[in-house]
């Protein structure tokens, strides 16, 4: 996709209606030396609406009250370590690699399975190598990497097990935390777009 100020709208949208639910602080928004080093490091370009999302405003991850756990879902793309955020990424393909060593699952566009767990998982490593990059959003929901890329719905990520949580970044924001929205109605209808991780919704 050619972004003509759409996934700039779209990102900055985000933004406001998750500044709304009065959930999170903001720190600044990144700028554009912030978002080179982070793509730089990490081997990844943002797709463009979750670009204009976090130059909006980087949403901050609030401290525990006393006796709970502390709990880091928002990525920490500022002051973050480049260990923690390469785990980040790599959780949807590592909750692949689990699953096809340990329970059995394996991609038909694989061609066949070797019959060993460990040359299984390390032919799926391979052919995940070629698998589109997806970002992570908050926890493990993820938006496809990308520049002048915008518009894709916003996966929930668990190994092998994978749904939709927004229709876009915009609408994921009202999906996952705004206590107002309705039930999803008939006409909810995402489309994933990126090869490999379409086929496993």
């Amino acid at each position: 996709m050619i972004d003509n100020g759409e996934g700039a709208r779209l990102g900055a949208e985000a933004a406001r209606r998750l500044a709304r639910t009065g959930r999170y602080a903001f720190e600044p928004g990144l700028t554009d030396a912030e978002f080179s080093r982070i793509e730089r490091e990490c081997g990844f370009e943002f797709a463009d609406d979750h670009r204009s999302f976090l130059a909006a405003g980087l949403p901050v991850n609030i401290p525990p009250e006393d006796g709970q756990t502390w709990s880091r879902p928002w990525p920490d793309w500022r002051s973050g370590d480049s260990d923690s955020l390469r785990e980040q990424l790599a959780w949807p393909v590592e909750g692949v690699l689990l699953d096809v060593e340990h329970h059995t699952f394996w991609y038909e566009g694989w061609g066949e399975r070797p019959v060993d767990a460990t040359a299984a998982r390390e032919t799926a490593r391979h052919h995940l190598a070629e698998a589109p990059v997806l970002v992570p959003v908050y926890a493990h929901r993820f938006l496809p990497a990308g520049r002048g890329s915008f518009g894709h719905p916003v996966l929930s990520m668990w190994q092998t097990d994978i749904i939709y949580y927004g229709l876009d970044l915009s609408d994921y924001m009202h999906q996952e935390f705004d206590d107002a929205r309705g039930e999803i109605d008939e006409s909810w209808n995402p489309q994933a777009t990126v090869p490999f991780w379409r086929d496993l919704l």
